[in-house]
């Protein structure tokens, strides 16, 4: 039963010093200074999903696209889907709705202009699309795009909506309709515990990732929708200061991820969104 059904690859395509755990920490007056790591770390995944004929989803940050056009096309070129994660990685709860609007118009523009193609998806940089920022959902619509995969069903110090579905579901809003497709979790009584991949596949054992997979597929007949990021393959990455929970989410096992991956591609099938 697991051979048959395909899960979601997908990978959130922003650079090591984007991540919210350094916001502060590494202005983004500053980012054009930072070492870049984000194209080879992407060339690294994408030689690796044609090793395993993997294709995916690749959540493309704005700020890259405009920079590094040349990898957004690569991407494309090679039968990957493209969608958007926002152009300046501002966790949306920490904006307005014209910011928000203004980032995300911004940021399809620039990734449409680089791949050459329509990009219908969005993903909130940390799942940022919470209980107090559900309008998010109402500018996404009436900027074009077709589908969302922001809410994450789960407790969490800094996103989450535990009540959500656990299934991509519709939802309809006074702006229209979209898809919503939620990062996975497996239901362990009243509480639904993640299975979905980032710093819940690094930090915990593999087995983690995949009793919880196994268990989505057969038992539950669901496809899991799975999320990675670049620089988690890069343990040669520039360390940079933060506080220990954030050192610690962002460094465990960086040595580990790409071992997994290749593991994770053998043990299930996989494709776009």
């Amino acid at each position: 039963g697991r051979a048959m059904i395909q899960n979601a690859m997908t990978i959130d395509v922003e650079d090591y010093f984007h991540v919210s755990v350094f916001d502060g920490i590494v202005p983004r007056s500053t980012w054009g200074d930072m070492e870049s790591r984000v194209s080879r770390n992407t060339d690294r995944l994408l030689d690796i999903f044609d090793e395993y004929k993997v294709r995916s989803t690749f959540f493309i940050l704005g700020w890259v696209a405009e920079r590094y056009p040349q990898l957004v096309r690569t991407i494309a070129q090679r039968g990957h889907e493209i969608a958007s994660h926002g152009y300046a990685h501002r966790l949306v709860y920490d904006q307005t709705p014209r910011t928000f609007r203004e980032d995300v118009r911004r940021a399809k523009s620039v990734i449409e202009d680089a791949a050459g193609c329509v990009v219908g998806g969005y993903r909130a940089p940390s799942y940022s699309i919470t209980p107090r920022s559900l309008w998010a959902l109402d500018v996404l619509i009436q900027e074009g795009y077709w589908y969302d995969a922001s809410l994450f069903p789960i407790r969490h110090d800094r996103y989450g909506i535990p009540v959500s579905p656990r299934e991509p579901f519709y939802v309809e809003r006074e702006a229209g309709a979209l898809m919503e497709v939620p990062g996975s979790t497996v239901r362990v009584g009243p509480v639904n515990v993640p299975v979905a991949g980032g710093g819940y596949f690094r930090i915990l054992p593999y087995q983690w990732t995949r009793w919880g997979i196994a268990r989505l597929n057969p038992l539950e007949g669901r496809a899991a929708v799975f999320y990675l990021h670049p620089w988690e393959i890069d343990p040669d990455q520039p360390r940079l200061r933060a506080g220990w929970l954030g050192r610690f989410r962002h460094y465990r096992n960086l040595t580990e991820t790409e071992t997994r991956l290749k593991t994770l591609l053998t043990d299930f099938r996989f494709g776009t969104v």
